[in-house]
């Protein structure tokens, strides 16, 4: 056996430190015309927020944008024209992971249940999401939400069910685990304060720890990404050069080892600074305008630093 420099990808990524504006963008268009497993569906249009109604048309128009870019979409809620996407992804021949938003209000938990075991049985669902971070937000409490696992499963129990949390809750929860069909773990580097030379082994260490809590059941990375402005965590640093190399590094990664990851998030989305910070805004591939953001870039001086600006 010989060594094979281009079979070898680094603990820390592929080797990314040393290129150049030009050859960034190169590796970038290269990773994502190869295609992702999954991709986080944003749905709204600058000015939307969760709960204003979505439409079909916008819904329609993002679906072609990523369609030939991604085999899954992931959505997040049943209700408020969110139904409307895993229906939409189907006739584009995109496979769904379907969530029920669910938080602190039984009313909507009612009808986001609903619509998901509706969606279901009329065949749009490859795999079912029953909440996202509740545990993690304390909306509900454990027995709430594994009393809406048990519901779900018994109402389509031939569809796949898990739940969405960060990857350490499913240690920290084995009743969670156990119930669910599949593990379904948010991981992500930046948002615990690592920097980017570091986040593909952090990312690595927290995809262990829930295949080692799942026991056997398969595990998906939910979510995963980097954003590219926006104020820093710690070591962790937003800008167009980290969020292309982590971009690259993530779907290396997840294809080398055969890893299903769906990356957050397809758009960036304006009303996530209210719950994020103004770093909340900038976590797409493709900006609010529904353009590319790392499709073209070049480097300019400024006070004697180069810096990435894209176009």
């Amino acid at each position: 056996m010989s060594y094979r420099a281009d079979k070898i990808l680094a603990l820390s990524g592929g080797h990314l430190e040393n290129k150049t504006s030009k050859g960034l963008q190169n590796i970038f268009k290269r990773v994502l015309k190869n295609g992702m497993h999954g991709l986080c569906f944003s749905p709204y249009e600058e000015g939307q927020k969760p709960g204003d109604q979505i439409t079909e048309a916008q819904i329609r128009r993002r679906m072609k944008i990523i369609k030939p870019y991604t085999n899954w979409i992931r959505s997040f809620s049943c209700t408020d024209g969110n139904e409307l996407i895993p229906v939409i992804a189907k006739e584009f021949g995109i496979k769904t992971l379907v969530g029920a938003w669910l938080g602190d209000e039984t009313d909507i938990n009612k009808k986001e249940i609903a619509g998901l075991i509706k969606l279901a049985n009329e065949g749009y669902v490859d795999i079912g999401a029953v909440g996202n971070e509740v545990m993690y937000r304390g909306d509900l409490t454990e027995e709430e939400l594994l009393g809406h696992l048990k519901e779900v499963k018994a109402a389509i129990p031939n569809t796949p069910i898990g739940y969405v949390d960060a990857y350490y809750e499913f240690a920290q929860r084995p009743k969670i685990t156990e119930a669910c069909d599949i593990i379904l773990a948010n991981c992500y580097p930046y948002w615990e304060g690592c920097s980017l030379e570091y986040s593909l082994v952090y990312m690595k260490d927290m995809y262990n720890q829930a295949l080692k809590a799942a026991n056997g059941k398969k595990v998906i990375i939910t979510e995963t990404g980097w954003p590219s402005e926006g104020a820093g965590l710690n070591g962790a640093e937003p800008s167009f050069e980290n969020a292309i190399k982590y971009f690259i590094n993530t779907q290396q990664w997840s294809h080398e080892d055969n890893i299903e990851t769906f990356y957050f998030s397809s758009f960036d989305e304006s009303w996530k600074v209210g719950a994020e910070g103004d770093v909340g805004a900038f976590w797409g591939i493709w900006d609010k305008n529904e353009a590319l953001k790392y499709s073209d870039f070049f480097s300019i001086k400024n006070k004697g630093k180069s810096l990435l600006k894209f176009k």
